[in-house]
């Protein structure tokens, strides 16, 4: 904990080895990025297993919390299906969880934590998981012959003088995707660390106001993005016309 997983332990954001582990002769450790991906998910779970037992025992007229999970619920559908139309039920429950472990991520500054999302590794793997699934509905929805049209426009499929371009546009996807997430996550991780560890004791109250930016509008409004851009990729990947 003291090693970087708290950002208001000092000036440091760096991520930091907290447990090394051998693995074929080579170190390999569980850091700070790992343990506030657990702690995430742990939430995330609780959350669920409350809220699944909750549900069971669902009245007509729901109470507090009955009411929270109902929102929660039916925001997510709304934006789904705003944006994916009759695709909402195939992808509804994917989209519906990495927005959740996003914000989550995102907002963890609040909680002193280092947000999972200011590692690249983290933003990688959720663009590449993008990029899988845009490809794998696009050869399942689109005949090849379709997708070698797509990929030689704006020419005819006989002359794919585009062809290596859109081949890049494809592979800057998951590149893009990460990157933005990654670095306005990071930058408000940056900045924060600075105040606290510039400041130091008088960093009490007003960064608060810092944190509403930073942890709050900034990551909800990123989380958002990066869910939409998702939904659209892979609704154009699945349509056939």
């Amino acid at each position: 904990m003291n090693q970087g997983i708290l950002l208001s332990a000092d000036i440091d954001f760096m991520i930091h080895g907290i447990i090394p582990l051998e693995f074929f002769g080579q170190t390999v450790y569980i850091t700070t990025s790992h343990a506030c991906i657990l702690i995430v998910m742990a939430i995330m779970i609780i959350f669920a297993v409350i809220a699944n037992r909750k549900l069971k025992k669902a009245t007509e007229i729901p109470d507090g919390f009955q009411n929270v999970i109902e929102l929660i619920v039916e925001k997510l559908d709304g934006m789904v299906e705003s944006t994916m139309g009759k695709w909402t039920p195939r992808f509804v429950n994917y989209i519906s969880t990495i927005f959740i472990f996003i914000l989550l991520s995102n907002i963890s500054g609040l909680f002193g934590l280092r947000p999972p999302t200011a590692d690249y590794g983290t933003t990688l793997a959720l663009g590449l998981i993008t990029f899988c699934m845009i490809h794998f509905n696009k050869i399942k929805h689109q005949s090849a012959k379709t997708i070698w049209t797509d990929m030689c426009s704006p020419l005819p499929p006989w002359l794919p003088i585009w062809l290596p371009i859109n081949v890049i546009s494809e592979i800057a996807v998951p590149i893009s995707l990460s990157l933005r997430l990654f670095a306005n996550v990071l930058s408000g991780t940056v900045m924060m660390a600075l105040v606290y560890g510039l400041l130091g004791k008088i960093a009490v109250i007003w960064p608060a106001a810092l944190h509403v930016y930073f942890d709050l509008f900034s990551g909800a409004i990123q989380t958002y993005v990066f869910c939409m851009l998702t939904m659209t990729y892979v609704t154009n990947a699945c349509e056939t016309e």
